[in-house]
């Protein structure tokens, strides 16, 4: 096993991190570990935890303004637009 630990930070190689993707994926999201993942000794990709957003407000804000958009109708090329009813008609 390829495997360094330094402070939450993991470096595996590719063939290893396969195997054990669902144990490095814990790591991630229960420790909040960083993995680097390794092809022939060279970092190639990492795989780390997504920061939280704090700003609830902004989300909020986002998500009504994205409401208020359905609700207005998605505007298309030649200025046809259909509603939110129409979009989900079969």
């Amino acid at each position: 096993m390829n495997l360094i630990q330094t402070k939450k930070k993991l470096t595996v190689g590719a063939r290893e991190a396969n195997q054990r993707f669902s144990h490095y994926l814990r790591e991630v999201m229960e420790q909040g570990s960083e993995v680097v993942i390794t092809h022939n000794g060279r970092p190639v990709a990492r795989l780390l935890p997504l920061e939280k957003r704090s700003d609830e407000k902004a989300r909020q804000r986002s998500l009504a303004k994205l409401l208020k958009l359905l609700k207005k109708g998605a505007p298309l090329p030649g200025g046809r637009r259909f509603t939110r009813d129409e979009m989900h008609e079969r």
